[in-house]
């Protein structure tokens, strides 16, 4: 089943979404009880809570989807390269074939 949040960021299919809001609730709620056992102010360890929770959510979105794009590019260069040894292999082109005297002057 898939949950909306703020009705329209669907968080079942967007990647980092889940992890991120579940990290920044935990921020939240360590920021805001770390702030009231620290002040014994109820309202503004509210606010420390909220804000607890959108920096601890978007910290952890760009560093997800950071990684995720890194490995996004690792993805594409390996397939890249497999399609490249198959393409290659056994051609004068291949990296890993031994080459002897008399092909080395034609090439």
């Amino acid at each position: 089943q898939s949950f909306k949040l703020l009705g329209f960021l669907d968080v079942k299919k967007v990647p980092c979404a889940r992890e991120s809001v579940l990290y920044g609730s935990l921020g939240s709620l360590v920021m805001g009880l770390g702030h009231f056992l620290a002040t014994s102010r109820v309202r503004r360890s509210c606010d420390v809570a909220v804000g607890g929770f959108i920096c601890t959510m978007l910290g952890y979105w760009f560093y997800c989807r950071y990684n995720l794009a890194q490995q996004r590019i690792r993805q594409r260069m390996l397939k890249e390269g497999m399609k490249n040894k198959i393409l290659f292999e056994g051609s004068y082109l291949d990296p890993e074939k031994e080459q002897t005297g008399s092909e080395r002057t034609n090439s």
